[in-house]
């Protein structure tokens, strides 16, 4: 068998657990994974003491392109994915202006990103009260799932969901086979605490974290699980923040909810004290919890009960992110490229996380999840998508090391337990050392959807 490309002497990190082995690459595909493979023409990787990571697959970031391309951008976005290892990511239909709320939105974004993406793409469609009858359509054109708001989403433009248009919306997804990702805070709860914060003068990072308490992201968890268990519909819970969040989706799962649970990585490295000390690059919602509530996510990670890790990246230019009062801020963390090395470092390193675990979680689960059967594996028929990581190597994150477009990533001074060296789209290196390949372009990625009702 011939091979465009062997990489040789790696250690292969999969949701089985590691192996030595060379991988052959043949347009784009891993075509034989081998103790030894020969073939005297390939191109050859010497990945020797090296571990070879599925590439991850971030499936929440805000690119904010088209419209907003100032507050971030395809070109940019993707430059700091590469470099955090990931392959693959899933755009959300905001920020971007206008929302993708339709096949027309959907087109549009496409277009740019098919012209400006490093790496392979997906694409959420929006729900909100105002396009529940698009749903078709956006399935049609090629959404990768569907996002809804339970609190106010911070731009008109994509205002957040009634009961009932959560319900119907549901109801839309499990017949089109898609599932429906929700922003899981009470709206009412959290309007009516902002009010009475801002009614007493409240303009502290403390007050804004008093305004949006567990309560409220536990309220509304509940009752899209209630939602989603009456209409047998699939449901992903999206960036929980605690490990009571967690505890009622999984036990949701066990009655048969088909629910899927993500967290990000900066609930998992961050607390409000965070918060206090850096200020706006940490403002997100829902916020950051204290250290016991870190800690009990944390206990849910490891025992298996969430199922995904996304970067919800979401930047800003400075000037929304510079203010004394808190509440005016924009809430976004930037961290796309931050989220192998936080979960090798706290997770693998310090809490015990296997490798194999974190594999899982970054990109096995959400292929599997999100129906994309060439992605999310180190095997034999899958592309050739990977991160080369040396886990023997200790370094700190410098401002010259981020390639996003603002640079306000907050885990900069950290030190970190595994550097990425280099990162692989279907065969052609997109990042090694520092440098991008700026031939490689993305393509769009589309749910294998079988048996939709």
């Amino acid at each position: 068998m011939g091979f465009d490309l062997i990489v040789r002497g790696g250690t292969l990190v999969t949701a089985q657990g590691q192996r030595r082995a060379d991988l052959g690459v043949e347009g784009g595909q891993i075509v034989a994974i081998e103790e030894e493979l020969l073939d005297g023409t390939a191109q050859t990787l010497n990945a020797s003491g090296l571990h070879l990571f599925p590439g991850v697959l971030d499936g929440h970031v805000h690119l904010n392109e088209p419209g907003r391309t100032h507050w971030e951008g395809f070109e940019t976005g993707t430059r700091a994915l590469a470099a955090g290892g990931a392959t693959s990511f899933f755009d959300m239909p905001l920020n971007s202006s206008p929302p993708v709320l339709d096949a027309a939105t959907f087109e549009a974004k496409r277009a740019v990103a098919e012209a400006k993406s490093l790496l392979d793409f997906g694409l959420w469609g929006g729900l909100t009260p105002l396009n529940l009858d698009r749903m078709d359509e956006l399935a049609e054109a090629g959404v990768i799932g569907f996002k809804a708001f339970m609190s106010h989403s911070g731009l008109d433009e994509f205002p957040a969901v009634d009961d009932v248009t959560l319900y119907e919306g549901l109801r839309a997804a499990k017949r089109l086979g898609l599932p429906l990702a929700t922003h899981a805070e009470s709206d009412g709860f959290t309007r009516r605490l902002t009010e009475q914060a801002r009614a007493q003068g409240g303009s502290s990072a403390r007050a804004y974290l008093n305004s949006r308490p567990v309560v409220t992201e536990l309220e509304a968890v509940q009752r899209a699980l209630l939602y989603a268990q009456e209409l047998e519909a699939p449901l992903h819970l999206v960036h929980l923040s605690s490990g009571q969040a967690v505890a009622l989706a999984a036990e949701a799962r066990a009655r048969g909810v088909d629910v899927s649970i993500e967290t990000c990585p900066h609930y998992l490295h961050f607390t409000e004290a965070d918060v206090e000390r850096i200020g706006a690059a940490l403002k997100c919602a829902p916020p950051l919890r204290p250290q016991a509530v870190q800690d009990d996510l944390w206990a849910a990670l490891l025992r298996g009960d969430i199922d995904i890790i996304g970067s919800d990246h979401s930047p800003a230019p400075p000037d929304l992110k510079t203010s004394d009062d808190f509440f005016a801020l924009w809430g976004g963390i930037s961290g796309a490229q931050s989220t192998l090395n936080v979960l090798l470092t706290d997770g693998h390193h310090q809490r015990g996380l296997p490798l194999a675990a974190v594999a899982t979680l970054t990109a096995l689960n959400p292929a599997r999840r999100f129906r994309l059967p060439q992605k999310g594996e180190l095997r034999v028929g899958a592309d050739a998508d990977f991160a080369l990581v040396d886990l023997g190597r200790r370094w700190t994150l410098e401002q010259a090391d981020l390639q996003d477009r603002w640079q306000q990533n907050p885990y900069v001074g950290t030190s970190f337990q595994g550097q990425i060296t280099a990162t692989y789209l279907r065969g052609r290196a997109v990042y090694r050392q520092g440098t991008f390949n700026a031939e490689v372009r993305g393509r769009l990625l589309t749910p294998h959807i079988q048996g939709a009702t």
